[in-house]
Formats: structure tokens, C-alpha cells, sequence
């Protein structure tokens, strides 16, 4: 079957990012794809990983034969867990695979798991990459299964792709937006539906009441110790921002949802933020504004909303 199959189009070596999409509708077709992206791969040297659901995985090793046992899998479930500590297990995969000189590129099949309550940041994730890998030696084939998925899904996965991968070949998405300017994935927060009482609290300049409610509301909520010393890190970061680059003022609302606390750190004035806020890793070397991508990693979730008079960042973290 696979001496059939051709490789879709390639990037220029050494090009930068490569971020195709691939919506199919069978087995047959995922196959068609990435079958041949996987073996093509392995010729050249690249590093080859495939995420993808459990069914997904074994039609592959059975595809690939021999050669899939140098190819990494990894199941889906175990990688797309939370949109910021994701892309900072990217941006690390890419290091390990290309510092040290073995492999010029890494070539990864990526299959999110979609959650209903985190559609809009995966969506937003998918979109980061654009930006965020740029200038990386990645080529990275999205699947999306039509079969499975609703068409909301399958249309934003047609939006975030520059390109959509079909089987021997690729083409141009005539409905991918420009990931720098694009507001669409802006949407309005969705409503918390809490249990039980929510702390509500304004702010100035002194954050030191925040940091003592949220301990203090989180506990009482049945956060753990570490994932209340996270929240009130996530939040006093937040906050300052508001502070320092926002109106100087705002308030924050702690609840429980389900098996979460929801925080919104709410600024007041005219502040633009950028939708990407904290997908795109600082530089190194320089020695302010790292504070937002790491909220990411700490947090399961983070939400931002910026509307004419405001921007409300929204914090998840579990309670396990």
C-alpha cells in the first residue's frame, strides 16, 4: 500500500515552519498522508513523531511496518492536555530534536483533542503556532476527522492552517486568516456557572489584599497548596500587568466551576492586548516580559477578552 503513496508537498529545507492541515474522512485518507510524510521523513533524517488518537496510532504502525519503530508516538490524550503547557512541550520537542545537530527538522502529525470548553483556546493555539514557530525547522501536519468532529471545528481547522495537506499534495487554505491580525478567535467569555459564593475584590496598586484572598479563597474552595500557590502566582502576574499597562485599576472574581477555580482578572482603560498574549516564548536574554507565558504553563486554562473599555483575563486551574 505505501509503495503507492507519495509525500505531500515540501517546505524548503531550512524555510522555517511548515503547517499544513488534513481533514479526512476515513482511515484510508489519514493514511494517504501521513504515511508517506512519516517515511519521507525518516529518509531525510528528520525527527518523526505522530500524536494522534490510539486508532489512529495503530493504522499508522501497521501502514508503516518496520520503519514505525522509528517513529515516536504518542497518544493524544496524554499531549494535548492543557494549550499553554502544550506549546511549551513544542517549543522544547523542537530543541531536543534540532540542537544538538542529529536532526535539521522534526516532522509532527498532530491531532488535538478537542474539549468543549477549551474549543476556542485550541483553536487559538493551532492559530499560535503561526506565529509562534515561525522560524522553526518544524513541518507539522494537523488531522482533523471530519467524521467525528462538528463543522465548526473542521471550518476553524480550515482558518488556522496555511495549508491544507491532500494526500500527495498540499494547497494554499483560502479561509486561513492572518494569525497577527485576525480578532475572530476574540470571542466573548463564556458565562461560569459556579457553585456556591464567589470572592469579588477591586485593586490598586497594593496587591497584597488579592494575594491573601485568593489563598485564602481558594483554599476554602478545595484548591490544593500547589495549585493555590500557582493561582496566586498566575494572578498577582496578571494583575500587575493591569497595573502597570492597563488603566492602574480593576477587580477579580474567584469561583468554583465543577472540578475548577475560575479566576477573572478584569483591567480597567483602553489597553490593546494581543489575542496570542503568552503563546510566544520570551527571548532568553531579555529581562522583562516572560510573565504571561509562564501564567500559561501554570494554569490549565487561560482565557483573555479585551472589549472597548476593559480586558478580562480568565485563569482555570484544576482542583487535581
Amino acid at each position: 500500500m505505501t509503495d503507492r503513496l507519495t509525500a505531500p508537498s515540501r517546505p524548503h529545507r531550512g524555510s522555517g515552519l511548515s503547517h499544513q492541515g488534513l481533514i479526512y474522512g476515513s482511515g484510508q485518507e489519514f493514511l494517504a498522508t501521513t504515511v508517506p510524510f512519516c517515511l519521507e521523513g525518516l529518509e531525510q533524517r528528520d525527527a518523526v513523531s505522530a500524536v494522534t488518537t490510539p486508532a489512529n496510532i495503530d493504522l499508522l504502525r501497521q501502514a508503516l511496518g518496520d520503519a514505525s519503530g522509528q517513529v515516536e508516538f504518542i497518544d493524544a490524550g496524554e499531549w494535548y492536555r492543557t494549550p499553554g503547557r502544550t506549546l511549551g512541550a513544542s517549543y522544547r520537542y523542537v530543541d531536543q530534536r534540532t540542537g544538538t545537530g542529529r536532526h535539521q527538522r522534526v516532522r509532527v502529525i498532530g491531532e488535538p483533542v478537542w474539549h468543549t470548553l477549551e474549543t476556542t483556546e485550541w483553536t487559538r493555539y493551532e492559530s499560535a503556532i503561526n506565529v509562534a514557530f515561525a522560524h522553526c525547522p518544524a513541518w507539522i501536519i494537523c488531522p482533523c476527522d471530519a467524521r467525528a468532529l462538528p463543522e465548526s471545528f473542521v471550518a476553524d481547522a480550515r482558518r488556522t492552517h496555511p495549508h491544507l495537506a491532500v494526500a500527495a499534495s498540499a494547497r494554499p487554505s483560502d479561509r486561513c486568516a492572518d494569525p497577527a491580525t485576525d480578532n475572530g478567535r476574540h470571542r466573548p467569555l463564556a458565562p461560569v456557572a459556579g457553585e456556591g459564593e464567589e470572592a469579588f475584590m477591586r485593586f490598586g496598586a497594593d496587591l497584597s489584599a488579592v494575594r491573601s484572598t485568593v489563598v485564602e479563597t481558594a483554599a476554602e474552595m478545595g484548591l490544593s497548596a500547589d495549585g493555590t500557590q500557582r493561582l496566586v502566582f498566575a494572578v498577582n502576574e496578571v494583575a500587575t500587568n493591569a497595573v502597570q499597562h492597563g488603566g492602574g485599576t480593576g477587580h477579580i472574581v474567584v469561583r468554583r466551576a465543577g472540578r475548577r477555580i475560575v479566576c477573572d482578572v478584569a483591567s480597567t482603560g483602553r489597553n490593546k492586548t494581543d489575542w496570542y498574549l503568552g503563546h510566544l516564548p520570551p527571548d532568553p536574554q531579555q529581562q522583562r516580559g516572560h510573565g504571561m507565558w509562564v501564567v500559561r504553563q501554570l494554569c490549565d486554562l487561560l482565557e483573555v477578552h479585551t472589549g472597548q473599555d476593559s480586558t478580562t483575563v480568565r485563569l482555570h486551574v484544576s482542583l487535581a
